[in-house]
């Protein structure tokens, strides 16, 4: 049973309870159609307030990730959505992920155009730190993405070519802790900064399938708009995307610690992808980006 697939799985009449088999992943070694060197753009270090998670812990995040074959994870820090010394949190996520994982975590600081002296943060991202890019939450932070602070802000990250990963949600609204005032984020308006801004790159985080849908005429007319797998729902979800929207522009995450790894892996190996997707995927584009 090990090496079914849960398409494989869901052939099976289910004659009850009882005779409904028991299954377990197999590991990307011996997953033939999983590429070595995987890259993770969307992770996330520290603790959530709210509930502890399994790999919270850096060394442990680094050796699951490791198990499954990924080399590079993209990190951005949980301590970001909260906390209002946004430089002390981008300083130290950069030590974080210079200390543990032995290269694998590649930072990536938070820049909040609502707090004073965003555009230190900005600098100290790009220059102090080396961050290929930067995670904005604007649900989070409450503001628009077409907010003139916002727009100031794309404008300085595309400047400094930073690739902008917006994260749309962390958690499904229904389960977010009464104190979590997140407000939902309109991505439309990135048509047209993005026409403005023929440089910038922005990347969607935790972007659900009926939004992208929506979003898939922005993603013909710009070819610098990405996203990742993260929060696509159904069987077949990966293959069906990538008929809708350009391969070059979505790229595996796994959204870990707050979503299992696993459950990304499996949207992957369920979904029937030739060789070349799936590399583009999981590691090619990522590399292209950044």
């Amino acid at each position: 049973m090990k090496d079914w697939n849960r398409r494989e799985f869901l052939k099976v009449p289910l004659l009850g309870a009882t005779a409904v088999p028991l299954f377990r992943p197999q590991s990307y070694s011996e997953f033939d159609e999983w590429p070595d060197g995987a890259v993770d753009v969307n992770v996330t270090l520290f603790r959530w307030p709210f509930r502890q998670m399994h790999w919270d812990d850096t060394d442990e995040m680094a050796d699951g990730l490791r198990q499954f074959g990924v080399n590079r994870a993209w990190a951005g820090s949980f301590e970001a959505l909260f906390h209002r010394d946004i430089g002390a949190v981008n300083l130290r996520l950069a030590r974080e992920c210079r200390k543990r994982g032995n290269g694998l975590f590649v930072p990536f600081g938070t820049v909040n155009p609502m707090l004073p002296d965003w555009s230190e943060d900005l600098r100290r991202c790009h220059e102090e730190h080396n961050m290929p890019g930067i995670r904005l939450y604007p649900g989070y932070h409450g503001y628009p993405l077409d907010h003139p602070s916002s727009i100031e802000l794309l404008e300085a990250a595309a400047e400094r070519d930073l690739l902008v990963q917006i994260v749309l949600v962390m958690e499904d609204p229904r389960t977010a802790h009464p104190l979590v005032n997140m407000v939902p984020v309109a991505i439309d308006v990135l048509d047209s900064i993005l026409g403005s801004l023929p440089d910038l790159k922005i990347m969607l985080l935790n972007a659900a399938r009926n939004v992208l849908v929506q979003a898939i005429p922005m993603f013909v007319s710009h070819k610098d708009i990405y996203c990742d797998i993260s929060w696509l729902d159904g069987l077949q979800g990966v293959e069906r995307l990538v008929t809708e929207i350009p391969t070059r522009q979505v790229l595996f995450g796994s959204h870990s610690p707050f979503f299992y790894f696993e459950a990304s892996w499996l949207k992957m190996k369920e979904s029937i992808l030739d060789r070349k997707t799936m590399e583009a995927l999981v590691k090619e584009n990522a590399k292209r980006i950044v």
